[in-house]
């Protein structure tokens, strides 16, 4: 037979569409053609493709030979193909059977010696060829990964000798039984460590149980990054479909094999990070910080600091969860649905409002450096709360207010009715979700409304404030939002003329 097809995956994103390696054998000059548009990493494969054949003792094909790998416009990077295309010459050659690649999908890079080299973002492409309902051959080192999803054969291998053996009957090889990833979550710092701070602490918990974003504005030494820090081990575990999609863009990100279960990220860029730093880019998009926080947490200290344009990038996947870099021949989607919990100071010198007495700047110096911040972004974020200098007490107790286990205790309990009523945290309500789960009686709707004009609050804002609202009330197991909980939750929005 002179013609074979194998199956591999491309990489775009944290998606992996599928590609189609043909191998066709003709009459001629021998040559070899690669097309279907390869970057430099996967025209160089047939190099070592001739190789890794060559030593491993079979025949490299003295005929014309064409190598498409389809569809035709999507481009291809990276070593991944080799093993797709070595297979496909010498089944094409007739040195291995052409039918047993018909269920198989197969990634991996060629030493020159024949051996196989672990490749990049296996997860995605595991998870692809599950649904496609085909095994996966991958080299030995990425099988524990992609061993993730669930219900997919997976064959490890060392060696292109060792698929050839499994291919012609010879050794047939095993599907791959994982150890398994360790189920444990490594310790978080504890609430109870934060001395004093109960308003904040308190903005800490509402922010976990409703996955509301959270702004901490304060001098400096107020314990604004050390609260930041206890959030996620505030937020409930993750579930097999959440873990799967962080460890899927931490595949593709290049980040070190999983050892165990992963948890929650907490990201904290610092305020030089770039637009494409943060966002992601590049001429082959790679995920940014908001995404490596997928599912977690993205933590901005000293927020005015960034610059402003970098800041507004984050506007959009803070209400649709998502980033979509565009670029000339292609659009990447990457996930992003983080929590956004950042950190200010009142003013340049950190120190407006402090009883010393301590600050210099001027009103204008004030503005300039809060003008850093857009109306729009602030908008966005949902609690808005100033943290004070506390008392100095160096030999106050460890444990001072709740503990990080009691406020998850609290948060999984709201969280979970949160689940059961609408299937999602309440910050992610969309427009007829916040009307039917955040319904007001017509009077406390005319006092909400009242108070918003008299505060200067848009819309958005006061939806928000209804979302807030519904969060303290879930805290309490209550059916219906309160009076006391709205005044609660106007105590987190900030005066549009403040």
């Amino acid at each position: 037979m002179s013609l074979a097809i194998v199956h591999s995956r491309a990489q775009v994103g944290v998606e992996a569409p599928a590609v189609t390696v043909e191998a066709h054998l003709a009459n001629g000059l021998p040559a070899l053609t690669l097309v279907g548009l390869p970057e430099t990493a996967v025209r160089e494969s047939k190099d070592r493709v001739r190789s890794a054949i060559l030593t491993s003792g079979f025949d490299f094909p003295a005929r014309r030979i064409t190598l498409n790998l389809a569809p035709a416009d999507l481009p291809k990077d990276g070593g991944r193909f080799d093993l797709a295309i070595a297979l496909g010459i010498l089944a094409a050659s007739e040195q291995l059977p052409a039918g047993s690649l018909d269920g198989l999908e197969c990634l991996g890079e060629l030493a020159l010696s024949g051996g196989l080299r672990p490749v990049r973002g296996v997860l995605p492409a595991a998870l692809a060829a599950r649904a496609a309902g085909r095994t996966l051959v991958v080299p030995r080192a990425n099988a524990e990964e992609a061993s993730l999803a669930s219900g997919l054969n997976v064959l490890a291998i060392d060696h292109l000798l060792e698929l050839a053996a499994h291919l012609n009957g010879r050794t047939p090889l095993a599907p791959y039984r994982s150890s398994g990833l360790l189920r444990q979550t490594l310790p978080y710092p504890d609430l109870a460590e934060v001395q004093g701070q109960a308003a904040a602490k308190r903005a800490l918990l509402v922010a976990a149980a409703g996955a509301h974003n959270l702004l901490l504005s304060g001098p400096p030494g107020t314990g604004k990054t050390l609260l930041a820090s206890r959030l996620p081990g505030l937020l409930p575990p993750l579930d097999e479909r959440e873990a799967l999609e962080v460890a899927a863009i931490h595949s593709v990100a290049g980040s070190a094999p999983l050892a165990a279960w992963p948890q929650r990220p907490f990201r904290q860029p610092h305020h030089s990070a770039s637009g494409p730093a943060l966002v992601g880019g590049g001429s082959r998009p790679r995920p940014g910080e908001i995404t490596l926080a997928h599912q977690g947490v993205l933590f901005l200290d000293e927020l005015p600091e960034f610059d402003r344009k970098v800041l507004e990038v984050l506007r959009e996947p803070l209400e649709s969860g998502e980033i979509v870099i565009a670029r000339a021949s292609d659009k990447v989607r990457f996930p992003a649905r983080f929590q956004l919990v950042a950190a200010m100071n009142p003013c340049p010198c950190g120190y407006l409002g402090d009883p010393a007495g301590r600050c210099r700047c001027t009103p204008e110096q004030i503005q300039r450096y809060r003008a850093k911040l857009s109306g729009p972004l602030l908008d966005r974020i949902d609690l808005h709360i100033g943290v004070a200098r506390e008392a100095t007490a160096l030999g106050a107790p460890r444990l001072d207010g709740p503990d990080s286990a009691g406020a998850a205790a609290q948060v999984a309990a709201a969280r979970n009715l949160q689940l059961a009523r609408q299937g999602c945290p309440n910050a992610f309500l969309d427009l007829p979700g916040l009307h039917q789960h955040c319904a007001l009686s017509d009077e406390d709707r005319q006092w909400l409304e009242r108070a918003c004009e008299r505060l200067g609050l848009s819309l958005r804002a006061a939806h928000r404030v209804l979302k807030v609202a519904r969060t303290l009330a879930d805290l309490e197991a209550l059916p219906g939002i309160a009076r006391a909980h709205l005044a609660e939750a106007l105590q987190y929005r900030p005066a549009a003329h403040a």
